[in-house]
């Protein structure tokens, strides 16, 4: 999933869960990807099973385990970092063990434990089951390491403790893997191959979900336009499948559908999406479904045909605009969010016009932008040379990131004057006497407090607005409370 989340979850939660008898006590930080933030509460459900509560001091922790990510090298490092303030923890407090889980670990293995002294464990995205098995090898003094990728679904079976919770949205995996093969992406290799998780499981927990009071969910996968049922198993041997499993196979669509149609009440997101499997049938179901959002993150990285051919993203920048055009004809209050990437190898001023140009043609709400790093074992890392200069990497992510400014002011500006549902999430950072959350569009919409509360549905009048947050006063509670 190329969508990071620009923030810690540091030790979690707002609410912790605890279970009676537990003696030990588990530090987690999760940095990257929404998916990551979300096996994070599935290690924390293992651990609680195993004797750890969760705890939000570092100090007093007798776990610490930070889940990482390699999609960009200034994560890898933000990683190292922590490292080095856990080894100051660990030297006052010798008996605390520290674990690296997720993608970094997936692809340093063996390395982490050479390269880092205080690590004890290393465990990849899909062998967190295992945790248990490897804390006591640590305990008996040997190396822990499982970085095994999986064939199926891993973790269908277990409730998450949801961390960082406000108890109003939640993560609900349905995919996990990636067959799409990007040049500059570690996905692939750091979390394997697709596969979909059984749709009894993702309508149990998001059943639980609703029963103990959450509001909205986002199913999420690295790619959840492929989500595909069949009986479980790699969605490439799915043309081997019997004709009865393809027959009654469940496609993206159909578990949208049926999400929208079993909890009208609830607030339903996905992501991420890949332009070249984004199907119509997919638009219909928003377009039907009020709680369905209306908002589709669709990353292009470039504009440009020849760095998408060298990215191996397999559609064109007139396939994406057919797209895009289709999308706003569906789905007409729709907001489509991006990422790019400026400074691909071999790209020119030429190719960054094009991202430019494609840019002016959509008019994205928001996105994320980032410049060029080479990720080691990619296609790229191994085949292409990095041969544009960093300041002029710099220069042109600049420039992207300006015309993103006035494209989100443009977007904000539409709902001036407008009514929009908002889902309260929080108290407004700026200000106690407003409460912030997101419309359908996921775009953020503060207002004063009066008598509302986090988890309310409130209609809201726009009055006035940033490039990125929409500014109004409450007009009501929503029908769907």
């Amino acid at each position: 999933m190329e969508k990071e989340i620009n923030e810690t979850l540091q030790g979690q939660s707002l609410v912790l869960e605890t279970k009676a008898g537990n003696t030990k006590k588990l530090y987690i930080e999760s940095y990257g990807c929404a998916m990551n933030f979300s096996d994070s509460e599935v290690v924390a459900s293992i651990l609680l099973n195993d004797g750890y509560n969760t705890t939000q001091i570092l100090e007093e922790a007798d776990l610490v385990l930070v889940n990482t990510c390699s999609i960009r090298d200034k994560a890898e490092q933000t990683v190292r970092k922590r490292l080095e303030k856990y080894n100051a923890v660990k030297r006052i407090n010798p008996k605390m063990k520290v674990g690296v889980l997720g993608c970094m670990a997936e692809r340093l293995k063996e390395k982490f434990l050479e390269e880092e002294k205080i690590v004890d464990l290393v465990v990849g995205p899909d062998a967190y089951k295992d945790l248990p098995n490897l804390l006591a090898d640590v305990e008996e003094g040997r190396d822990a390491i499982n970085v095994l990728l999986s064939k199926e679904e891993t973790y269908g079976d277990i409730s998450p403790v949801r961390l960082n919770s406000n108890g109003v949205s939640a993560f609900v995996s349905i995919t996990r893997g990636c067959d799409n093969m990007c040049t500059f992406c570690v996905v692939p290799f750091t979390r394997g191959r697709e596969r979909s998780r059984e749709p009894q499981s993702i309508i149990k927990e998001i059943q639980d979900l609703q029963d103990t009071g959450y509001k909205e969910i986002t199913l999420l996968g690295q790619n959840v336009d492929s989500y595909l049922w069949y009986g479980g198993g790699l969605k490439k041997d799915f043309d081997k499948a019997s004709e009865m499993q393809i027959a009654t196979a469940v496609k993206f669509e159909h578990l949208l559908e049926m999400v929208a149609k079993g909890f009208p009440k609830m607030r339903i997101r996905f992501s991420t999406s890949n332009p070249q499997d984004m199907h119509e049938p997919v638009l219909h179901v928003i377009a039907k479904y009020t709680n369905v959002c209306k908002h589709i993150h669709l990353p292009v990285q470039s504009g440009s045909d020849k760095i998408l051919a060298a990215m191996n993203r397999l559609h064109t920048r007139e396939e994406y605009k057919n797209l895009i055009d289709r999308i706003k004809t569906i789905i007409p209050d729709v907001c489509i969010t991006q990422d790019m990437i400026a400074g691909f190898p071999t790209e020119t001023e030429e190719d960054h016009q094009d991202t430019l140009s494609l840019m002016e043609y959509v008019k994205y709400s928001f996105g994320y932008m980032y410049a060029y790093s080479e990720r080691p074992g990619t296609l790229a890392g191994r085949k292409m040379e990095d041969d544009v200069l960093e300041a002029t990497k710099m220069r042109r992510l600049q420039e992207i990131v300006d015309l993103q400014r006035i494209h989100s002011a443009f977007r904000t500006q539409e709902f001036l004057g407008q009514t929009v549902e908002v889902l309260v999430d929080k108290t407004s950072k700026k200000s106690e006497n407003d409460l912030s959350g997101r419309n359908s569009q996921s775009i953020t919409v503060v207002f004063p407090i009066e008598n509302y509360k986090i988890g309310d549905f409130v209609n809201v009048k726009i009055t006035n607005c940033t490039s990125g947050t929409l500014i109004g006063e409450a007009v009501g509670l929503s029908e769907r409370n």
